[in-house]
């Protein structure tokens, strides 16, 4: 990778910035920007309809890159307008009834354990989560266990919870879903872009993720994955429109065959277009190339906190370019006071957004740090020396 074009390519570094703030919403390339300013520019000018008319083709790319990203066909992508709006469309395809379970693990994303509990509010469902090992990572055994007793409708699992480093062996839950033809929706939010992410090698049935993060996309962006076997049974989500369905008789319609069904007809085809070139983006460059490198960053800097004395939170044998810490003491006040003096951007996460992981870990909070392929070894250490000074 060419990091000096790659920074280049990043008005938002031009004051000086050390930004470490990946994992919550990154800096968009050049391209990402200009596409969609030229885009907002011609409807200004023509009007959306006649705009979206003249670049249907160019809008197209987005499901080709997406496929391309992680490895499906285009059939299998549908636009979204963020990952929770995604994770919601593909729950709503599943006709739950009272008792239905759903497996899902302690460490999930804090909006899908509120959707969880909101279905079990609503709809009486219940919810099992699977047990982990003492090292953090799932008990798979336990689940096989638990799929045995409690015959699920549904299993769930976040690839990378957004409050620590651990990555989720989301590819042997697949396989244990495959075994028992169970619906498996993987949230890769914090995957897709950060490191490679392979649909057939997962073996769900829904993937969802963002723009604005690891993508380098703009907000308001997203897609979800939906698989051949799920298009071909007719799931579709709960409140269809024109974009999911044909109008076939006075009280039917019939679905469209792809994912698309997904996807509701009005969008921001502007956000849409400098996803796509986010997408291009990160293809461009290689997702292989990118893990790896990323994976350099996320080592040095987690070892150099870690010998410094920081308290790291990040609990797995796999981990991922999201660094969690504090101070021996709990203290988050003084790290944050000196990274924002020192102009480096980064965040803090609390208790009531990880609530079982930070109950079990008796922690109130912790500063999150999410280095990317744009960053560079002298950043980290750079803020390494920042930061030794509070210890």
């Amino acid at each position: 990778m060419n990091i000096d074009k790659i920074r280049q390519d990043i008005r938002g570094l031009s004051d000086g910035k050390i930004f470490l703030n990946n994992a919550g919403s990154s800096l968009m390339p050049i391209p990402v920007v200009d596409s969609m300013i030229d885009y907002l520019q011609q409807e200004e000018q023509f009007g959306g309809y006649e705009i979206a008319n003249r670049n249907a083709e160019l809008l197209e790319q987005f499901y080709e890159e997406t496929a391309k990203l992680i490895n499906c066909k285009s059939s299998n992508i549908a636009f979204a307008t963020s990952a929770t709006e995604a994770y919601a469309m593909a729950l709503s395809s599943i006709t739950f009834k009272e008792g239905d379970v759903i497996i899902t693990t302690v460490d999930d994303y804090i909006s899908n354990q509120i959707t969880f509990i909101s279905l079990k509010k609503k709809l009486n469902v219940k919810i099992i989560r699977m047990k982990n090992l003492p090292d953090n990572e799932l008990d798979l055994e336990d689940l096989e266990n638990l799929i045995k007793q409690y015959h699920p409708k549904l299993i769930a699992v976040t690839h990378i919870p957004t409050n620590s480093g651990l990555i989720q062996n989301v590819e042997a839950v697949g396989k244990i879903c495959k075994k028992y033809d169970i619906l498996y929706l993987v949230d890769a939010c914090q995957s897709v872009g950060q490191m490679v992410v392979d649909v057939e090698k997962i073996s769900c049935d829904f993937l969802t993720a963002t723009g604005r993060k690891f993508m380098r996309g703009p907000r308001g962006t997203g897609f979800l994955y939906v698989s051949d076997k799920v298009l071909e049974q007719n799931y579709a989500p709960l409140l269809l429109d024109m974009r999911g369905a044909h109008w076939s008789a006075f009280d039917d319609y019939e679905l469209f065959k792809t994912a698309k069904r997904f996807e509701h007809w009005e969008l921001s085809y502007a956000s849409l277009l400098g996803f796509t070139e986010a997408l291009k983006y990160a293809n461009n460059i290689g997702m292989h190339a990118i893990e790896h490198y990323n994976k350099g960053l996320s080592e040095r800097l987690r070892e150099n906190l870690k010998n410094s004395g920081f308290q790291i939170w990040d609990q797995g044998n796999n981990l991922s370019s999201i660094i969690t810490f504090c101070s021996p003491d709990g203290d988050l006040e003084n790290i944050q006071k000196v990274l924002k003096e020192s102009n480096v951007f980064f965040s803090v996460t609390y208790k009531n957004s990880a609530l079982i992981d930070f109950t079990n870990k008796n922690i109130n909070g912790i500063v999150r740090l999410s280095p990317h392929y744009f960053n560079t070894l002298e950043e980290v250490e750079k803020v390494s020396n920042i930061l030794r000074i509070i210890l």
